[in-house]
């Protein structure tokens, strides 16, 4: 009581006022303080003070739009230390447009914004001449295509009833069927192109495959790569560079040769996708392969997809590379930034390659220009390289010091979260 009454005094003499009524009298608020510091040194008055404090933070957090259910909510909330993020679509706007393409030996420009094909073109890189005609842009946008099941059409905006282009299906894909209507592919040319099999993306194959029935043609569209003798069907892969690299025997040329594809050459192609993920682009890789048939028998119904996924990714063509922007969402660079100086890491965990996402990282604030991204950004195959995770001790003083995991399986970022949790 003592201790409470001297707090009541120095408040007044200093003239302590509510933060959130500056109008009000000193004394009244130092009244109320000294009658909480009394009832809170009496064991019964915690659980009461506890109360009010988490509801006065539900309070404050229903001012900022965010609807707290329980109370303990509040407390957890108030005692995080680090938060865990995806990258798509959480610090990023998940609207990603073309920018750059890769065949061939030869890298091209990407021009026009948004989901508008009307705008825009793609011409040699350094180069204002349009190239939408060339061999390796159309194999490679068609081949995508092929791999793709998203669709784009004009749609009535409610608000303005101006229209605009939208994309239906998903992110990653819509830039590549932008970009396909921007050198001619119209709305219906895949339905010239029947498709007998389907494996959709996972995160542990890291690609997305197709098989499509080419029968009768001599070539892949009008303009594309030739395809051989004999060719009945057409396998499309799409995804991640460095995995698709992995199956690739040969390479698509600019003249529409073929040629073997040699561990230098995939260096160079590497060296590539570095130099656009440098960039924050997001990069994908286009490969095909021609069958007579199916490389497995279509009547067994034990085989499961995985067994006809790896019959269908052997010996591969290297078609393209697509590199992709997605915008920083507006407002994540400052978030990041309170949270740091409320002593909170924040954490990158994303399925990207390691160089679009520590240039995604830099450009939010996670990491900083005082961050070492040999130590503060890591490709999560360090967390299994013998394919079994490091022991606790190990993982723990790794991921205490990590801000960026790139090349994550969902089953990585459950590791991550119970070794921070440790």
């Amino acid at each position: 009581i003592v201790v409470c009454v001297v707090i009541f005094v120095i408040g007044v003499v200093m003239n302590r006022t509510d933060p959130s009524n500056p109008g009000s009298p000193a004394w009244l608020y130092m009244i109320l303080i000294a009658v909480t510091l009394a009832v809170a040194a009496i064991p019964e008055g915690i659980p009461l003070c506890v109360t009010i404090s988490l509801s006065i933070g539900c309070s404050d957090m229903v001012t900022k739009n965010v609807l707290v259910r329980k109370l303990a909510a509040v407390e957890t909330l108030g005692s995080a230390s680090v938060i865990c993020s995806d990258k798509t679509g959480t610090l990023t706007e998940g609207k990603m447009t073309l920018v750059n393409m890769w065949s061939g030996g030869v890298a091209y420009d990407v021009e026009g914004k948004g989901f508008d094909p009307t705008v825009g073109g793609i011409a040699r890189e350094g180069t204002s001449k349009d190239a939408g005609g060339d061999m390796g842009v159309r194999s490679a946008l068609l081949a995508a295509l092929l791999c793709c099941n998203t669709s784009l059409s004009k749609v009535k905006d409610p608000e303005t009833g101006e229209e605009k282009w939208e994309p239906k299906g998903n992110s990653s894909e819509a830039p590549l069927v932008v970009a396909a209507r921007k050198i001619g592919f119209d709305e219906g040319i895949t339905k010239e192109y029947k498709r007998v099999l389907e494996i959709p993306f996972s995160s542990s194959r890291k690609m997305m495959l197709t098989v499509t029935d080419v029968s009768g043609r001599s070539e892949l569209c009008k303009g594309g790569m030739p395809l051989r003798e004999g060719t009945e069907l057409l396998s499309v892969c799409k995804g991640a560079p460095n995995f698709i690299l992995d199956f690739c025997t040969e390479q698509l040329m600019q003249d529409g040769s073929v040629a073997p594809l040699t561990e230098a050459d995939k260096k160079a192609v590497l060296d590539v996708v570095d130099a656009y993920s440098s960039k924050a682009l997001r990069v994908l890789a286009i490969a095909t392969r021609a069958f007579g048939s199916m490389p497995f028998d279509t009547e067994d119904e034990d085989l499961t997809t995985d067994q006809k996924f790896e019959a269908c990714r052997k010996n591969l063509r290297l078609v393209g590379l697509v590199a992709s922007i997605d915008p920083d969402r507006d407002g994540v660079p400052e978030s990041v930034l309170a949270a740091r100086e409320a002593g909170i890491r924040v954490v990158m965990i994303t399925g990207d390659y390691l160089k679009t996402a520590i240039a995604i990282a830099r450009n939010v604030n996670i990491l900083q220009a005082q961050d070492d991204e040999a130590i503060s950004a890591v490709d999560c195959a360090r967390l299994r390289p013998d394919g079994k995770y490091l022991p606790n001790e190990q993982m723990d003083l790794l991921t205490s010091s990590v801000r960026v995991f790139a090349r994550a399986k969902p089953e990585d970022k459950l590791e991550i979260v119970k070794s921070l949790q440790r």
